[in-house]
């Protein structure tokens, strides 16, 4: 495949384009939590241990702008958030169970616990 440039960044090829979208530490989890259900953001933070407000809000931003996640604003007060899979976020989840499962074979082979 043929070298790409997508919003001013080049590409060499779908892995690194696929990677660029929901790669990196926190953008899966997020993914795999939004799986079975709709949550608000304190559900998602208490439920990701270690990433700051600050990650989870641009991760959260970046995963809406590229269309996996959806985020619905209620006019309430205090203002109400809930953020859900879209369809492109929901078709992510397969590839996330692979390299989930993948990862977990790793952890074995390595003799490292999980949960």
């Amino acid at each position: 495949m043929p070298e790409f440039i997508f919003k001013k960044k080049l590409y060499y090829n779908p892995v690194e384009f696929a990677m660029d979208r929901i790669g990196g530490t926190w953008k899966m989890p997020i993914l795999w939590r939004l799986k079975d259900k709709v949550m608000r953001y304190g559900e998602l933070k208490k439920d990701i241990p270690h990433i700051t407000h600050k990650m989870l809000t641009s991760q959260l931003r970046e995963l809406e702008e590229e269309g996996f996640v959806s985020r619905h604003v209620y006019a309430v007060v205090p203002p109400k958030v809930e953020y859900s899979l879209t369809p492109r976020g929901k078709s992510a989840i397969a590839i996330i169970v692979v390299i989930r499962n993948y990862g977990l074979e790793l952890m074995q082979e390595y003799g490292i616990g999980h949960e």
